[in-house]
């Protein structure tokens, strides 16, 4: 979950770079595509040093 929050701070840090409203996290998780989860997923495995 960590990386779903740091990929939600940076998303937070553009919203207000450009002026805009963002959604909460919980909908920021919500509409990440299976491919956006996925990588995150696999970064994640790969820090905890999965192959």
């Amino acid at each position: 979950m960590t990386m779903y929050r740091e990929g939600y701070e940076v998303y937070l840090s553009k919203c207000e770079q450009f002026g805009l409203e963002p959604i909460n996290f919980r909908y920021y998780v919500i509409q990440l595509s299976q491919e956006q989860l996925n990588a995150y997923n696999e970064q994640a495995y790969t820090m905890k040093g999965g192959n």
